[in-house]
């Protein structure tokens, strides 16, 4: 499965039988067993853009497309900064070339190195805790 593409939420369709014979899929996937799209939070100079989903039910989500700035979690609590570069990403070290954000990556802000806390794509903002 691609780390951009689709997730399925159900179970695996390849079972042994216990004769080593393999079960065929009896269903295709439901609507509501799919996931979206990996939102890829990319780092922009100018400001954030928040693109709204509809989700089931007529709900709204915010994701958060581009970001240029953070709230950082200081000891005097929180203050928005900017961002400047994406430094190390736990989930691809390509992320960190392409300075896509994700939860737990180390983000370089004018008040120093931060990681990030929260799941920007699914959230409409970043979160973060200086290091």
């Amino acid at each position: 499965m691609s780390q951009f593409g689709i997730q399925t939420h159900s179970k695996n369709k390849r079972k042994n039988t216990g004769n080593g014979k393999l079960k065929l899929k009896n269903k295709d996937k439901k609507r509501h067993e799919i996931g979206g799209y990996f939102s890829a939070t990319r780092l922009k100079p100018e400001k954030n853009v928040i693109k709204h989903t509809r989700t089931r039910g007529g709900s709204v989500k915010p994701k958060l497309k581009n970001a240029a700035f953070a709230n950082v979690l200081t000891k005097s609590g929180y203050k928005k900064a900017k961002i400047t570069t994406v430094a190390e990403s736990k989930d691809n070290k390509n992320f960190a070339r392409l300075n896509i954000i994700t939860k737990g990556s180390i983000i370089d802000t004018e008040l120093g190195k931060a990681i990030v806390l929260n799941r920007p794509g699914r959230d409409g903002c970043v979160n973060a805790k200086l290091l």
